[in-house]
């Protein structure tokens, strides 16, 4: 995984996705009222809020702060046969095969001067016309895949191919039937075996309501964001509401008006801090952070990840010639008020080769080269 998370924003024309894109990453994409508006997919970097990251700034005022970040691709409209080159098709697949989870903008809002693609307001048939899109898409790799299999049948790797085939015969068959890939049960060798065919259908999803400016304070109430709710549940996956509108009115303000503008319309956090805290969520993903004079940084990692993995997060020669990492929680950083005092107290510790990164740690890795 790239050190920035990379979402890929997907979602029928005129649901609202472009402008929920250029309002989290304020990236002025088209957002016309017109399917394929968006031919290139846009890209948009967003820094990731943790307010630990402000509160280390404040005790070290260092030269730099820098936060981690997250990547957001806007895939334009996908229309009912994409896979097969309906609209502008599978070229715009292509550009979400290297993200880490898709996100789902579905339209739960009613308003008479913006089109639907399929006529009336229906968020369950949206979903499956983008779910069976993906299917298809990744039916091709997957026969292609299958092909490759057979023709190593008559090869030394005769083993190999066997086991490939009875996974992509599998795969295949619930492909067919647009039973995505991760509703397969798949052991977590298959998972491993299948990763590099990079599907869709394997990446973990979320699904992102849009409602109204005024039912996003109270969704339970809209019986759209019901159906997609129940619909998530039994798929698993996690769903948020937003309000697109809001979001590209919260663009437009600083950190002090939006805050108010929350409040008053009874929000606590924006829909791009809701998407980052489900997307980390989802791809199980923390923050530690290193903290010096020089620079405070807070760097994404997978949870599970070793001290010297972590480091080579920030350079692979600390990866190479990692010696030791000196560790102290950002908790008890806090509550001693220096590092110093931290050190006096015996909280900073030296963790070796095995240990296990604990989300917020602040880490002095030291190494040779």
């Amino acid at each position: 995984m790239s050190t920035n998370l990379e979402v890929g924003i997907v979602g029928l024309p005129n649901v609202g996705k472009s402008t929920l894109f250029n309002a989290i990453t304020k990236a002025g994409a088209e957002a016309a009222n017109y399917p394929f508006c968006t031919i290139e997919p846009n890209v948009g970097v967003v820094d990731v809020p943790d307010v630990r990251l402000e509160r280390l700034s404040e005790m070290f005022k260092p030269k730099k702060t820098t936060p981690t970040a997250m990547r957001f691709v806007d895939i334009a409209g996908l229309v009912k046969g994409a896979s097969t080159g309906e609209g502008l098709g599978n070229k715009f697949l292509a550009h979400i095969r290297e993200v880490d989870a898709i996100a789902q903008v579905v339209r739960c809002f009613t308003d008479a001067n913006v089109t639907h693609v399929e006529g009336a307001l229906d968020p369950l048939r949206d979903i499956e016309i983008i779910n069976t899109e993906l299917c298809l898409a990744d039916l091709e790799t997957v026969e292609k895949r299958l092909d490759r299999a057979k023709k190593m049948l008559k090869t030394s790797e005769k083993k190999k191919a066997e086991a490939e085939i009875e996974l992509m015969s599998r795969v295949k068959e619930g492909l067919e039937k647009a039973e995505p890939a991760r509703r397969l049960g798949l052991s977590d060798d298959e998972n491993i075996l299948l990763k590099e065919l990079n599907l869709l259908t394997l990446k973990p999803v979320l699904f992102v309501a849009n409602l109204g400016e005024d039912e996003v304070a109270a969704p339970e109430e809209n019986p759209y964001y019901l159906k997609v709710k129940e619909y998530a549940l039994a798929e698993q996956a996690q769903v948020i509401a937003v309000s697109a509108k809001v979001e590209a009115e919260i663009a437009e303000l600083d950190d002090e008006e939006a805050k108010l503008f929350l409040e008053e319309l009874g929000l606590k956090e924006s829909g791009l801090d809701k998407l980052i805290k489900v997307g980390y969520d989802l791809l199980g993903l923390m923050n530690f952070f290193t903290a010096g004079e020089p620079e405070v940084r807070a760097w994404t990692i997978c949870k599970g990840t070793k001290a010297p993995q972590a480091a080579g997060k920030i350079h692979s020669d600390i990866e190479r010639g990692f010696i030791r990492a000196e560790i102290v929680s950002f908790d008890d950083l806090m509550a001693c008020g220096s590092n110093h005092a931290a050190k006096e107290k015996g909280l900073v510790r030296l963790e070796g080769k095995d240990y296990i990164m604990q989300d917020g740690d602040v880490t002095y890795f030291r190494f040779n080269v």
